[in-house]
């Protein structure tokens, strides 16, 4: 029991006084890896304390992965690293270069003395839901992906509501989390009405929307813009086997259609930007030079990784409408 030391009148929460007073029993080698914390019981005997009190300073050190509970045992060092102060779980769909810009950017922007843990749930309910299970109790910070997966919201009921920050995408039945989203619908309808003096010149919109991973609001903006603006247009689920016919006016979320349609172009011997056009959804680097440029709509992930980084450090509880742009280039 000499290793935690509880004052009264300074200020200073009792569970506060609790995490100090064990990281400096690691820091000062008097606790070190393996080793067995005084009980809760022991703790409230010792200091008159309430259970709640004693379970909100362990929680907390198990939270940042300085101790783990081993149940009917009790609990013991995990880790001698009490420099961590913010352990974070951070979930995704899957990676791609999108995902990895806000995930660099979040790193960039996080700071010191915060450990960042990534996982992948590749659309699969069930693999979310196990994540989840595994690691509840385990984080200071859950930050969640949830894409468009069904059930979603009650899963995520289990974790702490405070401690949870959606990302990319949201919807109703998450309205009681902050969240730093993108807003399909509106970015896809007002991104092809900025670009509409262009969109004049051709015959038909046809949106490539294969519907398993990408958002329904996308696909729902767009029949919004050609149905307000008198297009004529088409939704296909893949571009597979198929001419392009002059006028045509492609927009492509998925970049492996992308480079479909661009092939098929070079076999119909057309020009991109002359005799069919293509917008492309999500800036990359490549898409300045590919086909001397094509035009993208796209959400700024660099902006949504820094902009999650201070939901996490400032403690926003706010939903933010992440910006984007329609970079217009040769390919309209």
């Amino acid at each position: 029991m000499n290793i935690i030391s509880i004052q009264n009148n300074i200020g200073l929460p009792k569970y506060k006084q609790i995490i100090l007073s064990i990281e400096k029993a690691i820091e000062e080698e008097k606790l070190v890896k393996g080793d067995r914390l005084p009980s809760v019981n022991k703790v409230c005997l010792a200091f008159s304390l309430s259970r709640d009190t004693v379970l909100l300073g362990y929680d907390e050190l198990k939270k940042r992965g300085i101790i783990y509970a081993i149940p009917g045992k009790g609990y013991y060092v995990k880790s001698v690293e009490i420099t961590i102060k913010q352990k974070i779980f951070l979930l995704f769909d899957e990676l791609n270069i999108f995902k990895e810009d806000i995930y660099n950017s979040f790193l960039k922007n996080i700071g010191k003395n915060v450990q960042v843990d990534i996982f992948f749930h590749h659309f699969n309910v069930q693999v979310f839901q196990k994540l989840i299970n595994d690691s509840n109790g385990n984080y200071t910070k859950y930050i969640i992906m949830p894409t468009n997966l069904a059930g979603v919201a009650d899963i995520l009921k289990t974790l702490p509501v405070n401690e949870v920050i959606i990302l990319d995408q949201t919807n109703p039945d998450l309205k009681l989390y902050p969240a730093i989203y993108q807003n399909h619908q509106k970015d896809i309808f007002e991104g092809l009405y900025k670009g509409k003096t262009k969109l004049n010149k051709y015959e038909k919109l046809i949106l490539i929307f294969p519907g398993f991973r990408e958002p329904l609001g996308m696909k729902l903006g767009f029949e919004n813009f050609c149905t307000e603006n008198n297009f004529e247009y088409e939704i296909i689920t893949e571009f597979a086997d198929r001419e392009i016919t002059l006028g045509d006016l492609y927009i492509i979320p998925n970049d492996r259609d992308l480079v479909r349609v661009i092939e098929s172009a070079r076999d119909q011997h057309l020009k991109l930007g002359v005799d069919f056009g293509i917008i492309s959804y999500n800036e990359t680097p490549l898409k300045k030079i590919v086909a001397n440029g094509i035009t993208t709509i796209s959400t700024h992930f660099e902006t949504m990784g820094k902009i999650l980084a201070e939901m996490v450090l400032k403690g926003n509880k706010e939903q933010i409408e992440n910006k984007f742009s329609l970079i217009i280039r040769n390919s309209l």
